[in-house]
């Protein structure tokens, strides 16, 4: 009895857990079966499950593999590499899948309208206003502030949980996605945007900017000239201002810049943000008038190491000469030693130097043992040739004393006097490094010459400047009839050969006929003075003031009666 009833007890035991298995196998349908299940199911967990134990297999393959690839021979082992990769490689791009997630595009989107042009302003630094990076950084399209990541917990989601802004542009891939829902918008209404923030230009729109008389017009109505724009002073910082309105006028330089590939393998980030400076002064579709140089400035303060920097004010001419010889190393190629900025203003200049002592003796090369010798033997001279990018000219010294009407005349000087320095035979003493006699003369003229008065003079208590006015032409500047340029090379021969040949050759290589076109002015004190400059525009030859955001139209004779500091000349094309 007891047998029987144990072996009833089990197969009851064995019958109710088949039952429950069953149960849990094949789930009852119910008779009410509720429509919205199907959505709210939670298969996230399943799925994981399932790609763990998908990588979980793949990676026992790899293991298993290479534990055969030990064991077998040479021939086997091929095979078994050959297997292998392909293991690594469906490894490789199950995970990759998984990383990349597909975003949608959509052409519409609800919050297009809510777009506000008039507070966007790309000119400043692309930082986050929050976490201050510059990784990843997004533009609110209706606030205009910058916000990094979009992400659901970046900072530029949460702005727009927040503030109910919804459209963003991503600064560097100029995408625009709208946020929390987190699809790329596609719609061309906003290409207007992307061109204010990175302009472009082709080579024909270039080759045009000098022929076109067309004004642009800003988004509150106001017009401004392309390549004319006022710069923004953002703490004394004219002296950058009237230096970048008069590099504009120079065209092959201009040109350069307005086509990032001429200099897409530097890496200097001075370089790359005067490119897009130009590139935004020139641009005809700003949504303003004016534009502010501050990432340029900020990359000068870098390159400078603080030397020019926002909040002081600083000398045009230092700077000029630093930016172009700074720009220059970063441009020039390392086989050769030319850039942009050499062919644009490089000169050559023969200098005649007298020293006396006798330890110059060790040191002189190129000696002429005649000329010095006889006339004194501790006088030694020196005759060598130097590359210049500008020149310096000295003013005559203003008078002491005042006229009847007890008032200081200003004097008058003409620019070929001042010119004279450079005729190689007029006597220039200097005092450091060491008291020499220097002599001048130009041999060689760079397309577009750049001069620059002398008028600011340091001693141990104060900064003097001399106000003497220099008279100069606005066109036509002569120079081989005041400074004796060297014979062009390989005249005589074609002389000899054929006349009629070489007389366009002759006059091409010989010209030296000048025009202004950007003069830069200093006006007040020495050191409470403020800068400002004349410039040309070519398609119509019309000459116009700037001051920072200031630009008006004057009179050719008006730019004659300033007090000119520093000059461009550009070498006339025709002699």
């Amino acid at each position: 009895m007891g047998s029987k009833r144990e072996r009833e007890e089990q197969n009851d035991v064995v019958v109710k857990r088949q039952r429950v298995e069953e149960e849990v196998g094949s789930p009852k349908m119910h008779a009410f079966e509720n429509p919205l299940l199907p959505l709210a199911s939670y298969d996230d967990d399943d799925d994981e499950e399932e790609e763990e134990r998908k990588r979980d297999a793949i990676r026992r393959r790899v293991v298993e593999g290479n534990a055969k690839k030990t064991e077998l021979n040479g021939s086997v082992n091929q095979v078994v590499d050959d297997d292998d990769d392909d293991e690594d490689e469906d490894y490789a791009n199950f995970i990759q899948g998984k990383r990349t997630r597909s975003v949608e595009v959509r052409r519409d989107c609800p919050y297009l309208d809510t777009v506000n042009r008039q507070v966007l302003d790309f000119d400043f630094e692309k930082f986050c206003s929050i976490s201050l990076t510059n990784l990843n950084v997004y533009a609110c399209l209706v606030c205009g502030k910058y916000f990094q990541g979009r992400g659901p917990k970046s900072h530029a989601y949460t702005h727009s949980l927040e503030a109910g802004h919804h459209v963003y542009i991503n600064l560097k891939t100029e995408k625009v996605y709208c946020l929390p829902d987190g699809y790329e918008i596609n719609d061309p209404s906003l290409d207007d945007i992307r061109h204010v923030l990175n302009p472009r230009f082709n080579r024909e729109q270039v080759e045009q900017l000098d022929k076109s008389k067309l004004w642009a017009r800003a988004l509150d109505g106001s017009d401004y000239l392309p390549g004319l724009v006022g710069l923004n002073n953002i703490k004394e910082t004219e002296f950058v201002n009237v230096t970048i309105q008069a590099l504009m006028r120079v065209t092959p330089l201009r040109n350069f810049f307005l086509i990032p590939e001429n200099y897409q393998h530097c890496k200097s980030p001075l370089v790359h943000r005067f490119g897009e400076l130009t590139r935004k002064i020139w641009h005809a579709r700003n949504f303003k008038g004016q534009v502010s140089p501050h990432e340029f400035l900020q990359a000068v303060m870098k390159a400078s190491k603080k030397r020019f920097r926002i909040g002081a004010q600083s000398d045009p001419v230092e700077f000029v000469s630093w930016l172009l010889n700074t720009l220059h190393t970063d441009l020039r190629s390392s086989k050769k030693n030319t850039s942009i900025i050499y062919e644009c203003f490089q000169g050559e200049l023969e200098v005649e130097k007298e020293t006396q002592g006798k330890g110059a003796v060790d040191r002189r090369e190129n000696v002429d043992d005649q000329n010095g010798g006889s006339e004194n033997p501790n006088v030694v001279k020196e005759t060598f040739k130097m590359p210049f990018l500008m020149l310096g000219l000295d003013l005559p010294p203003p008078p002491l004393f005042q006229d009847v009407m007890e008032k200081n005349i200003i004097p008058q000087v003409p620019l070929f006097n001042i010119l004279k320095k450079f005729d190689g035979e007029t006597i220039t003493e200097v005092v450091r490094p060491q008291l020499a006699r220097m002599k001048y003369r130009v041999t060689k003229l760079p397309p577009y010459i750049i001069l620059h008065m002398r008028r600011f003079t340091k001693n141990n208590f104060f900064v003097e400047k001399n106000p003497t006015l220099v008279n100069f032409p606005v066109k036509n500047l002569e120079l081989k009839d005041y400074i004796p340029l060297p014979p062009p090379k390989k005249v005589k021969k074609s002389l000899a050969k054929d006349d009629e040949k070489s007389q366009p050759k002759d006059t091409e290589k010989s010209r030296t006929k000048y025009d202004l076109i950007a003069n830069i002015v200093h006006e007040g004190k020495p050191n409470e003075g403020s800068y400002r400059v004349f410039v040309q525009r070519k398609s119509e030859e019309q000459w116009y003031e700037v001051q920072d955001l200031h630009v008006s139209e004057t009179l050719p004779q008006m730019v004659a009666l300033s007090e000119a500091y520093m000059q461009v000349y550009e070498l006339q094309q025709q002699p």
